[in-house]
């Protein structure tokens, strides 16, 4: 099934507070692509766009299932998940007064998933074994390498298509972020998922990613047709590689 995320011209923000400026990137089928861009550029405003948190200001935003286009704006957050799309939020957001697997069964939210939602929750167990072995403890106890295992394996649970990722490396060890990104990465490989990870760790991202874009005060400022070309730009090698 082909499934494309397509943003166009799109301006967003807070009030009177304009966040985004006519942005415009795609999403091809299959694909890994990076949001590069450091804190309060508007990464996290642009992934809350797509989950339809956040109305845009101006411009389109759609997906493409099988060439047929889906527009999303104006579609509540539970509309988008049903259509195949679901989020790992930047710090995790995970309900740490309930256990583990109290929190996957949450992830199990549209019908599609909760039909296999034993066969899903398998699955998740099977790809963070960890999560197994604590799936009786609360998720607030856990590490943040932990957390974000089950913030990844939550959005799993409703069998996404399309897989929006915020900042998974926020807050966690360099062995751990290492770690997470390389199962994003692998969970990707093994279902095709299509996957928009924004990040600011340009040397984790790359690991993963097909090709990117840099943005930079709400604007994209450059859009690299593979990581290669990504990693020779100036913005990358100013703010990114101490070059």
């Amino acid at each position: 099934m082909a499934n494309r995320i397509v943003v166009k011209n799109l301006d967003a923000g807070y009030g009177s507070v304009k966040v985004l400026h006519d942005i415009s990137i795609e999403v091809n089928d299959g694909e890994t692509v990076v949001l590069l861009g450091t804190n309060g550029n508007g990464k996290s405003t642009l992934i809350k766009c797509i989950m339809g948190i956040l109305p845009p200001m101006g411009g389109e935003l759609f997906l493409e299932i099988n060439g047929e286009r889906v527009d999303l704006t104006g579609k509540a957050p539970e509309e988008i998940v049903n259509l195949g799309v679901s989020l790992v939020p930047e710090g995790r957001r995970l309900f740490p007064m309930l256990t583990v697997e109290e929190n996957l069964l949450l992830g199990a939210y549209r019908p599609e998933a909760r039909k296999d939602i034993d066969r899903n929750l398998e699955f998740c167990f099977e790809a963070f074994p960890v999560l197994e072995e604590r799936k009786r403890q609360l998720a607030g106890s856990m590490s943040g390498g932990e957390q974000q295992m089950l913030a990844v394996a939550r959005a799993l649970m409703s069998a996404p298509r399309i897989l929006l990722v915020d900042e998974p490396s926020v807050g966690l060890a360099p062995i751990l972020v290492n770690r997470v990104i390389m199962k994003i990465k692998e969970l990707k490989e093994q279902y095709n998922l299509t996957v928009l990870m924004a990040e600011q760790n340009f040397n984790q991202a790359v690991k993963i990613a097909d090709r990117g874009y840099i943005i930079v005060h709400g604007k994209i400022e450059f859009e690299g047709k593979d990581t290669e070309e990504l990693a020779g730009h100036e913005l990358v090698k100013k703010y990114y590689l101490g070059m």
